[in-house]
């Protein structure tokens, strides 16, 4: 079993408990206007540093507590995001949430809303193996309280279903409050490559990856916040902070995810 970014959290009944992208477009939501002219790749880096986030990059929480990372994912209603297996076998459909650009200190700030976790996809064989190649996850979520789909409000990546395992790849996530009091969102480019442990694991070397970024999008393609390329992968585990892997998708992570379009 490979080492398991999690986090404690309280639960809504007090118990404590260990919690550890298709052809969609993406809707545009606040993003900048894009020019016929492709940015450059970002440079790859060695260790992650505080950036301003994504829209469609948020955090899972549950009342004042987050705990995982997690993004949306373009699909035809706008309602579906990615995260890690372990992340969601922990929240509570109807109390858990998701909130994008999650930001600040204790409780932070939602500057564009929650919505509510309806449906969790896991596949059979991490919901009753623990197989860690299949911790992924997809999260069906309600309409906003105006009657928005997330992906409509702070757009989406797309997914990709068979990703090579060597991609430049840019990484998202929140670490938690030991490591990031602020709840300032990281982000490190990097060049991924397949992980020699586990066949179905692509791997990078980035620092700063604590507790807490479980479920962080690894975007290949990416070339800024209007250009946000193709979700191979969520950040799964590693044996350190600086080594992170994650399962690339494939058929299987794209029945879950149709699944949750479902839902």
């Amino acid at each position: 079993m490979r080492v398991m970014r999690t986090v404690l959290r309280v639960s809504a009944t007090g118990m404590l408990a260990m919690v550890t992208g298709c052809g969609w477009s993406a809707a545009s939501a606040p993003q900048p206007d894009q020019s016929d002219e492709v940015p450059p790749a970002p440079a790859p880096q060695t260790s992650a540093g505080a950036t301003a986030g994504l829209p469609s990059v948020g955090v899972l929480v549950d009342g004042d507590r987050h705990w995982c990372t997690a993004s949306v994912v373009a699909s035809p209603k706008g309602n579906v995001v990615a995260t890690a297996a372990h992340c969601a076998d922990s929240g509570s459909v109807g109390s858990m949430e998701f909130a994008p650009a999650f930001s600040g200190a204790v409780k932070g700030s939602t500057p564009y809303g929650t919505w509510k976790v309806k449906a969790v996809q896991t596949d059979d064989k991490w919901s009753k193996d623990g197989d860690d190649a299949y911790d992924y996850a997809f999260l069906t979520l309600e309409p906003d309280a105006r009657g928005r789909s997330v992906q409509s409000v702070v757009g989406a990546a797309e997914a990709d279903w068979a990703s090579g395992p060597e991609r430049r790849v840019t990484v998202v996530g929140y670490p938690a409050e030991d490591h990031n009091p602020d709840n300032r969102p990281i982000s490190c480019t990097t060049d991924s490559r397949r992980d020699s442990d586990m066949a179905s694991d692509v791997r990078i070397e980035c620092a700063g990856f604590w507790t807490g970024t479980s479920g962080s999008p690894w975007l290949a393609d990416y070339r800024g916040p209007g250009r946000l390329g193709h979700l191979i992968g969520v950040l799964s585990g590693g044996d350190t902070d600086v080594e992170s892997t994650a399962v690339l998708f494939d058929a299987h992570a794209r029945e879950l995810y149709e699944k949750a379009t479902r839902a």
